[in-house]
């Protein structure tokens, strides 16, 4: 499968073709020509990969990307997320892949890498890891967020990596950080331009190189 219509895959369940537009699109997995993702999605779309809904701009996953066989995952990277303030913009360009072990990743499927910066999130805990900047953190684009998950969020078209929480009594949605260091916490209406591209599901630390 050619790498955009991956990437188009992986956040199909997050764009709508009537709100965000071809070249919204093309910004958020980082391509430069718009035609392209028309051309990518009309082959998704006759692979049986998706269904677009013409009326309301919906796209819907119909089936899921054949499993990866062999040792390991190959993960798309698509750039880097701040896990402080906002800086990093969405549409970073794909950077390549990662290879990581099926005995470190346990699910496959609807999964992309982004590198940390900053360390605004060194007091979280997933899967007993925190987050510092060089980490890669294990996007699953196919989950949708519950209250004290870690997301991956574009706040204002930039990507920032935070804790996700949802007041359902004030419809609020607070997203925080988890650091040695004070970080403000951004509160958002659900009317905002926001978005959660996935949950953050595992951490592949920066490794220590020892030379000596």
């Amino acid at each position: 499968m050619h790498y955009v219509q991956q990437k188009i895959l992986s956040f199909a369940d997050t764009i709508n073709l009537k709100r965000d537009g071809l070249r919204q699109i093309a910004r958020l997995i980082g391509e430069k020509h718009p035609f392209k993702i028309s051309y990518h999605l009309g082959k998704l779309e006759k692979d049986g990969f998706i269904k677009i809904d013409r009326e309301t701009g919906k796209i819907k996953r119909l089936k899921e990307e054949k499993p990866q066989k062999g040792l390991f995952l190959v993960i798309p990277v698509l750039g880097e997320a701040n896990c402080g303030e906002a800086n990093f913009f969405a549409d970073e360009n794909f950077e390549g892949y990662i290879k990581v072990s099926k005995k470190i990743i346990k699910i496959g499927e609807g999964l992309v890498a982004i590198k940390a910066s900053g360390n605004s999130m060194n007091k979280a805990n997933i899967n007993g890891q925190n987050i510092e900047s060089g980490d890669y953190i294990i996007v699953d684009t196919k989950k949708t967020p519950q209250s004290n998950d870690y997301v991956l969020a574009i706040i204002d078209n930039c990507a920032n990596i935070k804790k996700f929480l949802f007041d359902s009594k004030n419809k609020i949605i607070s997203l925080i950080s988890e650091s040695t260091e004070k970080h403000p916490i951004i509160f958002i209406d659900k009317s905002d331009k926001f978005m959660v591209n996935g949950v953050v599901k595992y951490v592949i630390k920066k490794p220590i190189l020892n030379w000596s």
